[in-house]
């Protein structure tokens, strides 16, 4: 069977499904190996408790009572990134040569450690521990969007060789930015020519269709997307509208965390323990309202390398259906509810 070209509303953009396919975790060279790379014998980390001094002076932690900033004794901890290319300093200031434009380094780079202990890994940690560490977050973010300069709040995290993180110590970042990036800008499109929300449209049809539905709780749903760019890539949306990761209130935050503390070790255990990334999408901040924002979560495991035609014409190449990745998902989130 030929392969299959579907849109991609949320990005406005083409995807290649090979929709015939169910290529198993051992079919994707990039897996074979990693666990040589995941324990590379680093001796010395700066994001350990006991380490604080080797590190930029945090900006908030949750701690033990009566410990000083910079110091042991915190659960979760928010730093500035050392090696930032962003400073939240002066104004904006865009600068025109010829045809080129440019502009200053404005914004912010922070990373929030997320447990003090190296070897224990974010799927590991408690749902109440996963929870905390989404309440930093919260908290980052409403500073972040207190600043009127700040026009995008972009939060994820890298874990693993594959995924572009260069410490093991599990953590995840956060960086302000002054412009809003197209990514995501389909969800106002469409909300444009539509005057309904994209998410809240596609949950109704997943929920209807069954095909690429991996779970639902009482708060959000779990699905691998139509237009899936990557193998297995699963987005998780509140059933709620609401445009900011910050708005949701303390029932959906304890549903987060339990829902992410069944998906992570049911993904690495479905798909061989892969590196991944999880991104926060998010409307934009101090930019007035533009209608359809709706945010959501990715879950992003890195199977494949991106390929040149990747590169060439914008189109993402996806070797798995996304109704494939559902149902062996499903599956396996299902068995990890039963334990």
């Amino acid at each position: 069977m030929a392969a299959e070209l579907r849109r991609d509303l949320v990005r406005d953009n083409w995807v290649v499904i090979a929709t015939d396919r169910a290529l198993k975790p051992n079919d994707f060279p990039i897996n074979k190996g990693w666990e040589n790379t995941r324990k590379s014998g680093q001796h010395f980390c700066p994001f350990c408790e006991g380490n604080e001094s080797y590190t930029t002076d945090e900006i908030a932690a949750y701690r033990d009572n009566n410990t000083l900033p910079n110091t042991p004794g915190w659960t979760v901890r928010t730093i500035p990134n050392k090696f930032s290319a962003f400073k939240l300093e002066g104004e904006l200031e865009l600068k025109y040569s010829g045809v080129y434009e440019s502009c200053n380094g404005l914004g912010q780079h922070e990373v929030v450690v997320e447990t003090p202990h190296h070897g224990i890994e974010f799927h590991q940690l408690s749902a109440e521990q996963i929870k905390q560490i989404y309440l930093m977050l919260q908290q980052r973010y409403r500073q972040l969007a207190d600043d009127s300069r700040i026009k995008y709040i972009q939060i994820y995290k890298n874990r693993g060789l594959f995924a572009g993180a260069s410490l093991e110590h599990s953590h995840s970042q956060i960086l302000a930015l002054p412009s809003v990036p197209r990514e995501n800008q389909g969800l106002s499109k469409y909300y444009q020519q539509q005057g309904k929300c994209l998410l809240c449209t596609t949950q109704e049809v997943e929920r209807e269709s069954q095909q690429r539905l991996i779970y639902e709780s009482k708060h959000f749903q779990l699905i691998c997307p139509y237009a899936s760019r990557f193998s297995y890539e699963t987005w998780l949306i509140p059933m709620r509208h609401t445009e900011h990761f910050a708005d949701i209130n303390d029932e959906e935050l304890n549903d987060l965390a339990a829902v992410i503390k069944i998906f992570i070790p049911a993904m690495l255990d479905c798909l061989d323990d892969p590196s991944y990334n999880i991104v926060i999408n998010t409307a934009p901040v101090n930019h007035g309202f533009t209608g359809g924002y709706h945010w959501y979560l990715e879950i992003i495991p890195r199977l494949i390398v991106a390929a040149g035609v990747e590169f060439a014409t914008g189109f993402y190449m996806n070797p798995v259906a996304p109704e494939i990745a559902a149902t062996m998902l499903r599956e396996k989130t299902l068995e990890y509810l039963k334990k």
